[in-house]
């Protein structure tokens, strides 16, 4: 019984304790996992006890713990930047998944120069783009990454593998010096130089390790860079490690090149009938039996792979790091060229003494391998060619390829060259390492938690080498005795060169930030640059060995030193002001030039925090944006000119006295005026977002304007040592509108399609252009072939740059133009080179970007396209080889000419190089560019359990609907030579996540 009653008091306990128990226990402390709509974990998500400070961040797999026993009915506030925040209420166990917030995506953080700031807050023109919205396709180069998404941004790319692209912000804003904007990675500013022998330096870099883009469009936005900034800049930030397990992603793609478009050249059958008609009785005798096509000939068809693996995470559990290895290797359509690539990099970013220091220090090291032939000859050579001789013919002593000779067997010095015993008989490689990096230091005071220390340490070192070995069966080669069979020896030819340069910088600043009081918040820069580059190279004749004397080049080292400071002022996030001041000297210049000033300035208002219209339904976000600033320029090919100099003779200038060779002393040309060229830019600009953000971009207006432009230009007799050089010359004006939107224009579980779409309007034009006698047209530019030094562009006052000067061609009934007639435009009665004038321009009036993104379930579509209307092109194929004479100009041999005759009737040269001149040749080239279209599938975690999977297929260089018949319409000097064609490229990927 006593067992009984105890067994009944101890049953009667546990029930009265257990409610209390379990009440303590669901909200002593709360568990779960967090997740996004793929059930992948949210890493360092943040789960906050409401209205407590009491929070925690998820870990590796999402999972997180929280004590919660201080509140009753405790709810959890769980979020994570780019999601949307969700309130939930405390228990066990549980799952909580987070969806992408619009918005909060689109509040993203961006780089202004030493510095960073949320998108909202920005007071300049700034765009900022990451992976996510990168161009798909095969990117072998990086600045394919962002071609045709950002308005104001033009990237003109080449054909050939690894070539260098023409990066234009805002149309750039020199004649002669440099247009190029400046870039930095990873904090480290990069020289616009092209190795020798290298493709580019942004072809070193492996795309796949690139994280964003942002662009420093507006002078008050870029002139913390002040000296370099004049063309504006581009911020790359490369991927670096991550809190938690280690990930590993896995890329891989093959694509399949093939020839998108050759020129427009005779058959062979039509040449056979051209020349038998209009052709004497020696030229028809040339003719051989063969139907060749040169341009089949030099082209094919070839496979590339670009393969990355990466891994990220945290070493320790402590470090986060990442390190990634690529290899990317693309032959060209034109045979026996090639682009191979290995990069490496490696990244740690640990943050040590209680979150007071952090280090960010990236390593990177690329091995690149290129091929390259002497395009111009080669594809020129194959468009040229009679295509009734055969590619090789039995007896010949040039390898067994058939080549003009003279009657006597002589070489014909004046004929084209065989275009595939060009390319086989001639190897051009060169080879090339890479290492740079960056170490970043950034230290919060331990006894002032609102003053850091930023330090930045950088080097890029660049070493190439290459050669050129020329056959000696090759009918180029150097062949000393010519004049009969048993005496004929060819030495073939060799020469190889070295380049060696090296880039050091450091960045070394103070960032003071501190909210004065509840609305006002202070953020104030101030710190010091040096920069230092470095070249020394060598290149051969003849010989293996370099000649110490002669053949070693080494540039002067160039420095540039900096002294800078910003200050934002944001008050209640409505009104937002920012100064910019940098202070620059270059080693390009004199003492007395030395130095310049460059400021910036620009006022926000958001107008979307203003009472009025925060509660708007309609207006998410309205930004109006105000900025002035001065950037300046200084990068030319010279690098002393301002100093007095005396060189010594080469072999060619020296004197004989008796037997003895006496070396001169030789007073160089000098500039000792030489300045900085200077840009101001105003800009005024508006941020908009529509019906939550769901539709949002931005408006720009800007008018910059160029003074004391560096330009290399002719001199006018006895003005100096030399016949030409660099000056200070006069000024150019450059005006244009921006605009930009974006819309997720259906966004639900299953399906969701976003828009983006860019327009840009620039009008360029040259104000002036210094002191000139009188009669003076203006400065000449863009060479072309035909002739001898002909140029077919000039920059006059009044006209935008680089128009082409040309000679008004007059037409029959027919509307064809007439052989050697010209409008006298100045009624003189003579046609002469004061009757040309200035007839359009390469640069586009108007440039336009769309880009679409679909996603349904699983599935994914991207397709990106880019439009320009307003450019136009100088077709120097079809003036160069689209006459008769062209053809029949020798009876020592015959020379294909371009279907073009066709359309002219021309038939020889008029009145020296006139034909050459004529606006004819000038054709529109606006056009709208299908550039790529991508179909993915992705096996998420839901089917392979562990990883995702992606796979893609797409083709890049789809389709180009244009007026032009030339071979490519997009051509950034506008002038279509004899250029290397874009390759129509068919892609197959596969993407793996662990």
């Amino acid at each position: 019984m006593k067992k009984s009653m105890f067994s009944i008091l101890i049953l009667c306990s546990i029930l009265f304790i257990m409610p209390t128990v379990v009440a303590q226990t669901t909200v002593k402390v709360a568990s779960g996992v967090v997740q996004d709509e793929k059930g992948e974990p949210l890493i360092g998500a943040s789960i906050a006890l409401k209205g407590t400070n009491i929070g925690t961040i998820a870990d590796v797999n999402g999972a997180f713990s929280l004590p919660v026993s201080s509140v009753k009915a405790p709810v959890l506030s769980i979020s994570f930047i780019g999601y949307g925040t969700k309130e939930i209420k405390a228990g066990q166990n549980l799952k909580v998944i987070l969806i992408e917030d619009s918005n909060q995506l689109k509040e993203v953080i961006v780089q202004v120069g030493y510095g960073t700031v949320k998108k909202k807050d920005a007071t300049g023109s700034v765009s900022s783009i990451s992976a996510k919205d990168f161009n798909k396709g095969q990117n072998v180069t990086a600045e394919s990454l962002i071609n045709g998404r950002i308005s104001g941004v033009n990237v003109t790319g080449g054909g050939a593998p690894g070539a260098k692209a023409d990066i234009r912000i805002r149309g750039g804003s020199s004649l002669n010096a440099s247009n190029d904007p400046l870039i930095i990675l990873d904090g480290l500013p990069l020289s616009n130089a092209t190795p020798s022998g290298a493709t580019s330096i942004l072809s070193t870099i492996d795309p796949n390790d690139i994280e964003s883009f942002t662009v420093l469009k507006d002078a008050s936005a870029a002139a913390i860079y002040g000296s370099r900034a004049a063309n504006g800049v581009i911020v790359i930030t490369t991927k670096k490690g991550s809190k938690g397990a280690i990930k590993v992603s896995f890329s891989s793609q093959t694509g399949i090149n093939t020839v998108a478009n050759t020129v427009d050249v005779l058959g062979a059958d039509e040449f056979r009938a051209l020349v038998n008609e209009k052709g004497t009785a020696a030229k028809i005798a040339k003719l051989g039996t063969a139907n060749t096509n040169w341009q089949d000939e030099i082209f094919q068809t070839v496979i590339t792979t670009n393969n990355n693996i990466s891994a990220s995470g945290a070493l320790f559990n402590k470090v986060p790091a990442r390190i990634s290895v690529g290899n990317t290797t693309n032959p060209g359509i034109l045979k026996n060229t090639s682009f191979e690539r290995t990069t490496t990099s490696l990244s740690l970013n640990p943050v040590l003494f209680d979150n007071h220091l952090r280090i960010d220090i990236s390593g990177n090291l690329s091995f690149s391998k290129n091929r390259f032939q002497d395009e111009g000859r080669v594809i020129g050579s194959a468009i040229g060619f009679d295509p009734t001789q055969p590619v090789s013919v039995a007896g010949s002593r040039y390898g067994g390829y058939f080549e003009w000779l003279e009657s006597n067997g002589n070489v014909n010095l004046l004929a084209a060259k065989n275009p595939v015993a060009l390319l086989n008989q001639t190897d051009n490689r060169a080879t090339s390492t890479r290492k740079w990096g960056n170490v970043r230091l950034d230290y919060k005071f331990h006894f002032l938690e609102d003053l850091r220390i930023i330090t930045e340490l950088g080097i890029d070192r660049y070493d190439g080498s290459g050669y050129t070995n020329v056959s000696t069966e090759s009918i180029t080669g150097f062949q000393p005795r010519n004049f009969s069979e048993p005496n004929w020896v060819n030495l073939g030819g060799h020469t190889n060169f070295t380049d060696a340069r090296q880039n050091k910088n450091l960045n070394t600043y103070f960032n003071y930030t501190k909210n004065l009081t509840s609305k006002l918040k202070l953020d104030a820069t101030a710190g010091y640059n040096y920069q230092l580059f470095q070249r020394v190279g060598y290149k051969s004749g003849q010989t293996v060995e370099p000649n110490p004397l002669e053949d070693v080049e080494t540039d002067a080292d160039i420095n540039l030193q900096s002294y800078f400071g910003r200050l934002i002022m944001n008050f209640d996030s409505k009104y937002l002001l920012t100064v910019n001041y940098r202070r620059d000297g270059s080693s390009r210049f004199s003492k007395e030039n030395r130095w310049a000033n460059f400021a910036g300035a620009a006022f926000a208002w958001n107008l979307s925090e203003e009472n009025f219209l925060k509660d708007n339904r309609t207006i998410s976000n309205l930004k109006l944006r105000v900025g002035y600033g001065e950037t300046g320029q200084q990068d030319i090919s010279a690098s002393y000119d301002y100093l007095r100099r005396v060189t010594l003779g080469t072999i060619n200038s020296q004197y004989i006295f008796g037997n003895t060779v006496y070396p001169v002393a030789r007073i160089e040309g000098y500039n000792e005026n030489i300045k900085w060229e200077e840009i101001t830019e105003t800009n005024i600009g508006l941020d908009y977002g529509l019906f939550d953000n769901k539709i949002s971009g931005s408006l720009n207006y800007f008018n910059k304007k160029s003074n004391d432009l560096l330009a290399f230009i002719a001199y006018p007799d006895g003005a100096n040592l030399r016949n030409s050089g660099f000056a200070n010359i006069g000024s150019v004006n450059t005006n244009g509108v921006e605009f930009s939107i974006e819309s997720d224009v259906i966004k639900n579980d299953n399906l969701k399609w976003n828009l983006a779409f860019n327009a840009t309007y620039i009008k360029q034009e040259v104000s002036d252009l210094g002191i000139t006698v009188p009669g003076f047209q203006g400065y000449t530019t863009g060479d072309i072939q035909g002739g001898s030094n002909n140029k077919i562009q000039i920059n006059s006052v009044g006209y935008a740059p680089n128009s082409f000067f040309v000679y008004e061609q007059l037409y029959d009934s027919n509307k064809k133009p007439i052989q050697g007639a010209y409008v006298d435009r100045n009624n003189d009665g003579s046609i002469d080179n004061l009757d040309r004038y200035r007839f359009k321009k390469p640069a586009a009036d108007y440039s336009f970007g769309l880009f679409s993104t679909t996603n349904y379930k699983n599935f994914d579509f991207t397709m990106s396209w880019r439009a320009s209307l307003g450019n136009y092109i100088y077709d120097n194929v079809s003036s160069d080889k689209g006459y008769l004479d062209a053809a029949l100009r020798r009876d020592t041999d015959l020379s294909n000419i371009s279907t073009d005759y066709y359309n002219t009737g021309f038939t020889f040269e008029d009145n020296g190089t006139q034909r050459a001149f004529s606006d004819y040749f000038v054709k529109d080239a606006s056009f709208i560019k299908l550039d790529n279209i991508n179909l993915g599938y992705t096996l998420d975690k839901s089917v392979t359990k562990s990883f995702t999977l992606r796979f893609s297929a797409g083709v890049q260089n789809v389709l180009t609907i244009t007026k032009y018949d030339g071979l490519d319409p997009e051509k950034f000097n506008g002038i279509d030579g004899n250029i290397y064609p874009r390759a129509r490229t068919y892609l197959f990927g596969v993407n793996a996540n662990f």
